[in-house]
Formats: C-alpha cells, sequence, structure tokens
C-alpha cells in the first residue's frame, strides 16, 4: 500500500468535490476526505446512494457535505456551469476534486466493441472530466492551493487485450492530467496528478473479473492513503505525476 499516514485535520477548511461520490472508491473517498476535515461535495448520477453517503457523514458528526445529482452520461456544458456558480455561491472555492465516477463498458476486440458503447464510454470517462474541470477552474484557482486527481488504471498505462474503450479512456485521462499539470506548472498553485487503484473490491471489479474471490482484494476505504495525501498540503509539490496505490497490483 501507499505509505502515508494522514493527520486527522489534514483536510480542515477545505472543499472537494468527487464523482461518482455514492458508491465504491468514491463513496470511501468521501467518506474520508470528511473524517479529515474536509466539506465533500458528493456528486452522483443515484440521489439514493448519495443520501446514504450525506447521512453517515452527518452521523459521524464531520462537516455538513453537499450533494449534486449529476448523470454524466447526458450532462452538457450548460449543467457544469450551473453547477460552478452553484458551488461558487456556497463556498467560493474549490479546494479538490476527484475525477472517479467512470463505466468499464465492453471488454472485448476493439473491433467488436459497438459505436454507441464507445461514445457512451467515453462520455463519461473522458468527455465529462473535462467538461467539469473546465467548469470548476475558476474555483480551484480561487482556493490558496488545489488539487486535481484522476483515478485511473493500469491498463490506461499499459495496454492490455480485451480491454477495449475502458483501457483507451484512462490514456485519454492519464494525457489530460499530464497537459493539465504541465499547463499550470508555475502558472497556478493547482496540481494535477492520477492514482491507479488497483485491485479493489468494487462492483466494478467483480464485473471485470467474475471468477476472482472479491475477498481477496482489499476494501476501497484500505487505498485512501494516496487520495488523502494527494489532495492534502503534504502533496503540494507534486504535480503530473502518475502514482499507484497499491505497490506491484494491477
Amino acid at each position: 500500500m501507499f505509505e502515508y499516514s494522514a493527520s486527522a485535520d489534514l483536510l480542515q477548511g477545505r472543499v472537494i468535490l468527487i464523482t461518482g461520490a455514492g458508491d465504491g472508491i468514491g463513496r470511501a473517498c468521501a467518506l474520508s476526505c470528511a473524517a479529515h476535515g474536509a466539506t465533500v461535495v458528493l456528486l452522483g448520477k443515484t440521489l439514493a446512494k448519495l443520501e446514504e453517503v450525506y447521512d453517515q457523514i452527518e452521523a459521524a458528526g464531520h462537516p455538513q457535505p453537499a450533494i449534486c445529482p449529476l448523470n454524466l452520461e447526458t450532462a452538457v456544458e450548460k449543467d457544469y456551469d450551473d453547477l460552478a456558480d452553484q458551488l461558487f455561491d456556497t463556498f467560493g472555492k474549490l479546494d479538490g476534486l476527484v475525477h472517479n465516477a467512470a463505466l468499464l463498458g465492453p471488454r472485448t476486440l476493439l473491433d467488436s466493441v459497438k459505436t454507441g458503447a464507445w461514445l457512451q464510454l467515453m462520455q463519461v470517462n473522458v468527455n465529462a472530466p473535462f467538461m467539469l474541470t473546465k467548469a470548476m477552474m475558476p474555483l480551484l484557482r480561487a482556493a490558496p492551493e488545489a488539487s486535481i486527481v484522476c483515478a485511473s488504471s493500469s491498463v490506461g498505462r499499459k495496454g492490455r487485450a480485451y480491454w477495449g474503450p475502458y483501457a483507451v479512456s484512462k490514456f485519454a485521462l492519464e494525457g489530460f492530467m499530464q497537459v493539465l499539470a504541465d499547463e499550470q506548472d508555475g502558472t497556478s498553485a493547482i496540481r494535477v496528478n492520477s492514482v491507479n487503484p488497483g485491485a479493489t473490491r468494487t462492483a466494478m471489479r467483480a464485473k471485470a473479473y467474475p471468477g476472482e474471490p472479491p475477498e481477496k482484494n482489499p476494501e476501497p476505504q484500505a487505498i485512501m492513503p494516496v487520495f488523502l495525501y494527494l489532495l492534502g498540503p503534504d502533496s503540494e509539490r507534486v504535480n503530473g505525476q502518475a502514482l499507484d496505490a497499491q505497490q506491484g497490483c494491477p
């Protein structure tokens, strides 16, 4: 695992937006950030799941989160701009943005992938992070220092057969991270990095590896140290890096 011990108040006073916050790694990230003092903006398409995370954070006595239901598959530029306006009116800044939401899509030969499935996946995994980041840049620049974290994958760093549009989308996200990080280097206090979570006990992992015993993989909460590190002040000078949540785990 990524070695990092976060202080209890690591994210005190910070506002962090997390996509796909209702389940899996996004949910664990939201709970972990809130437990370390952040005000978390929960973004996802399923309101009931977001409300469960909201209630858990409130019950624990952490800063009151915000819920932002949004379907990344159908959202258009105006939706992201409206969200940015709402967050600016409420918080005036954004200290962290975690691009976690993603579709797995068809795992098959590329020439067997239907065009509609390709476009649907690219909309969620690539276009949505671009549009959301673009809309949030003024809020991120308003923070003393801000962090963008892209949840990547090992197949977004080395292509593997049958991983289809998912692998291609993660390569695109890595490229997006590198370009944006280079643009912000020396021009703003925004840093941009990616994280490969590795094998984690999530619904997406179970779908990708139906024959794999889920208990062999760590729970999402176990890989949070790298996310906390990148979202907190200790990574202030870390930019354009592709990090792994787990060592030696694809």
